[in-house]
């Protein structure tokens, strides 16, 4: 892996943090991302200390706003004449409907719009690296469907069985399906990695108010079970998905497939693969980039 780059979004905390610590470890020059200046240092220098690479940089970005992504985009591309991995791991879970400075909901914006903006951004310094590796983190529920008129939560975000989180979870992995299928694989792959479940800094700020309704009579026992059954070792653990699609040989060339949280190759879910969800969503992330 020695002089391979890595840029993983979401990096400062949890599953992407673990990630880029498990990918410094093989070696990889590992640039970290997230939305605070300060956190991001600082989880840089504990990542070199750790692993004794000190080929770790880090970068300040907001994903949720298209500013940011141009900026990010453009500082990397300044300082780095290569890129082999993109990882976009960041995201977003928000109590209540919220508009981006874009006009985007806010995890729409985070979960489906940034991995969708920031890859192509990147996508001529990754063919330029070629063979680079793009890799989409999803995440809630793999399960359910994709409703067409409430892709941005306009008629509902939190319902009986289901959040905007996990619907924007499952867009993202229609979008990354119809992106795989728009680009050749040759030079750039594109595959999604399910992490499984780990007690990161997004589920601590969860408020019984972001459960899906039935769930919220088990929230307080959800919270109290959580740090317990999906700590330190289980993120960890949810790590080895996103380290297996950026830098095994077993993977190299493969492009546009699934894999669950064993990293093994899984089906993917009819809702991602429906050319009707596929074409919608492309469709609204091409008119929501600017």
């Amino acid at each position: 892996m020695d002089g391979r780059t890595a840029l993983i979004t979401g990096s400062t905390g949890g599953i992407g943090k673990e990630t880029a610590r498990g990918l410094a470890r093989l070696g990889m020059r590992v640039l970290l991302v997230g939305r605070d200046e300060g956190r991001a240092a600082a989880a840089a220098e504990e990542l070199k200390r750790d692993t004794g690479n000190g080929e770790i940089a880090a970068f300040t970005a907001d994903v949720t706003r298209q500013r940011d992504l141009r900026r990010l985009a453009g500082q990397v591309r300044d300082r780095y004449d290569a890129l082999h991995v993109l990882i976009n791991n960041a995201a977003a879970n928000r109590p209540r409907h919220e508009l981006t400075e874009d006009g985007v909901e806010t995890d729409f914006a985070a979960n489906v719009l940034a991995p969708f903006v920031l890859t192509r951004l990147l996508l001529p310094l990754l063919r330029a690296s070629a063979p680079a590796r793009v890799v989409n983190i999803t995440g809630g529920i793999p399960k359910g469907a994709i409703d067409l008129a409430n892709l941005q939560g306009e008629r509902r975000y939190v319902g009986l069985l289901d959040s905007q989180y996990n619907h924007t979870k499952r867009i993202l992995m229609a979008m990354s399906y119809e992106f795989a299928q728009r680009l050749p694989g040759t030079e750039v792959t594109i595959n999604v990695a399910y992490p499984g479940h780990g007690f990161t800094p997004g589920n601590r700020e969860m408020t019984i108010g972001m459960f899906p309704l039935a769930a919220r009579p088990l929230a307080p026992l959800l919270r109290l079970a959580m740090p317990v059954l999906f700590g330190a070792k289980a993120i960890s653990k949810a790590s080895r998905s996103s380290v297996y699609l950026a830098s095994s040989d077993e993977v190299a060339g493969v492009h546009g497939s699934y894999f669950d949280l064993r990293s093994r190759r899984a089906e993917w879910p009819s809702f991602a693969t429906d050319p009707r969800n596929r074409e919608a969503i492309w469709r609204l992330c091409t008119r929501l980039e600017r």
